[in-house]
């Protein structure tokens, strides 16, 4: 379908919308006349109101004119004088797909590459154009598949998609708008009715009557009825015009095929969803690691550190690149499968063009640290801008792992609660287990086994596995705060935890974590000894 036939649909849809609003007038109007010509005047009176209410967010919805403007995604806004290779790169693909280049450059920290258009006259006139880069992307990309990335968004412009969409943009906005308004009208209805009907139960109470049942069913009902027309009208609406956003994607990887070359173009598409849940990855495990203790990587690592995780892990992603997504994010999603998308290209003849012809896209910056570090004062917050600086990834680790030792917040922690005064602690512990007490306090804690006291042995097998990982936490806890712990940090597997004295992680079964382990069976056992485990704490230290 072309350009100008996707259009005409999408502006057959947008009508749809203001048809359909027009029938619902109608439908109100005509009721209207019939309650006020065969109706009581108080009925009438109450139809005519409610109809007025219900047509408010109808005509509101049709005269949203102006279509609403998303949010730009933050980021870093570079000239031809910051990154003259990069632009150099951008106007030669603008060139070999026949398109007028963006007017600007923007720098993001997502694993992305968008293109943007702001068109006037519903589309019909040209307007601004932006390209959105992703630093993941050239993190993780050679400079052939970027240039595979950036062609198909190239061809995005080519086809008329970034103007012509607008149509569809603004009939999804505006039915959005008119649905979210029949929503809050109901929600206000039925918060109206629940808190009348509280007030009422109160007063019942107060009187020593048995206070009625809260029931809000079918307050907002009418507003709720209008809703679900609307909302079944918006699905056939993103059915239809998603037809035609996944056609576009077809039509912009073959562009991006005919310009960067075939197998750069399916190797970028292999890469994409591998570099996607990379990302995630990292900034959960790495990036924002610190958060917690209010600490962030090193200047420049929130984003720099990316790539060395990559080069770490490399045979680790090496098997995501075979184990294509096949089915789209959501029914709704614009994009085709990955898989079916790398199929189509894989199918076309081969053009002898090579994928791996180029070094790192990264290098078509020029200071990349400065850069990366630039771009963590554009994207994080002010408030996390604030935050210390750790020296070294190492230090960010340590200070992590201290603040969340010191934290603990387990269900024995809580359990513990119950049974000592001020915040649990190890010690406290240990005292309750010498105490005989232990199996009263677990049952406060979650077991999936339910049992009529706490001496019966199917509860004790069944919660012990809930004791022995809260109480190994709270001894790592207790050494942290005595800074006898130390955390090694690696890109290429989890962080490992060394105790005092040992030689290797507590994956292992020698030395000191062979012994905590004993040492925490034994104080679980059925006729718990704390000993062990006091004898390989650490003595408290003594005040000064």
């Amino acid at each position: 379908m072309g350009a100008t036939l996707r259009a005409l649909r999408a502006l057959v849809l947008l009508c749809g919308f203001y048809l359909l609003s027009l029938v619902l007038l109608a439908v109100a109007a005509v009721v209207d006349m019939a309650a006020v010509t065969w109706a009581p005047d108080a009925f009438a009176g109450k139809i005519v109101i409610v109809s007025l209410l219900l047509a408010v967010p109808v005509v509101r919805g049709m005269f949203m004119l102006r279509t609403p403007r998303g949010e730009d995604p933050p980021g870093l806004p570079v000239t031809e004088a910051d990154e003259p290779r990069l632009w150099a790169l951008v106007r030669e693909l603008a060139a070999a797909t026949a398109t007028r280049a963006p007017d600007a450059v923007v720098l993001t920290g997502d694993v992305n590459a968008g293109v943007s258009e702001e068109p006037r006259l519903l589309g019909l006139r040209p307007g601004p154009r932006r390209l959105y880069l992703g630093v993941p992307l050239l993190t993780g990309l050679t400079e052939a598949r970027l240039k595979a990335v950036l062609a198909h968004e190239y061809g995005h412009f080519t086809g008329g998609d970034t103007r012509l969409s607008v149509l569809a943009v603004r009939g999804r906005a505006q039915i959005a708008r008119t649905v979210e308004h029949f929503h809050a009208q109901a929600d206000g209805k039925e918060a109206a009715e629940r808190a009348r009907q509280e007030k009422a139960a109160a007063r019942r109470t107060a009187k020593g009557r048995q206070a009625r049942k809260i029931d809000t069913a079918g307050a907002g009902i009418t507003y709720r009825l209008m809703a679900a027309v609307y909302t079944a009208y918006a699905k056939l609406y993103m059915r239809a015009t998603l037809s035609t956003a996944r056609a576009q994607e077809y039509a912009a990887d073959l562009a991006a095929a005919r310009i960067a070359g075939r197998e750069a173009t399916a190797s970028a598409l292999r890469e994409l969803p591998v570099l996607s849940a990379a990302h995630g990855f990292y900034l959960d495990a790495y990036a924002t690691l610190g958060l917690p203790a209010r600490q962030l990587p090193p200047r420049g690592q929130f984003f720099g550190g990316f790539g060395r995780m990559l080069t770490a892990r490399e045979t680790e992603l090496a098997g995501l690149r075979e184990r294509l997504p096949t089915e789209p994010g959501s029914p709704y999603d614009s994009h085709p499968p990955i898989a079916d998308r790398v199929r189509r290209i894989e199918e076309l003849p081969a053009d002898g063009r090579d994928a791996d012809d180029d070094g790192p896209a990264l290098a078509l910056l020029t200071d990349p640290a400065r850069t990366l570090a630039e771009l963590e004062d554009a994207v994080l917050t002010d408030e996390v801008r604030r935050f210390e600086r750790a020296g070294e990834w190492e230090q960010l680790l340590s200070s992590s792992m201290a603040a969340g030792l010191a934290s603990l917040d387990t269900p024995l922690h809580r359990a513990l609660a119950f049974h000592t005064e001020g915040r649990p602690t190890l010690p406290a512990l240990l005292r309750l287990i010498d105490d005989g007490r232990l199996w009263q306090l677990a049952q406060r804690l979650p077991s999936p086994e339910q049992a009529a006291n706490a001496q019966d042995p199917a509860f004790r097998e069944s919660v012990r596995p809930v004791l022995r990982d809260a109480l190994r936490s709270m001894v790592l806890a207790e050494f942290s705060a005595r800074s006898l712990l130390h955390w090694e940090f690696s890109w290429s597997r989890p962080a490992a935890v060394r105790l005092p004295g040992s030689a290797s992680d507590l994956d292992g079964e020698t030395g000191t974590e062979a012994a905590l382990h004993a040492a925490v069976a034994a104080a679980l056992a059925d006729i718990p000894d704390t000993g062990p485990l006091r004898a390989l704490l650490p003595p408290a230290p003594q005040p000064v």
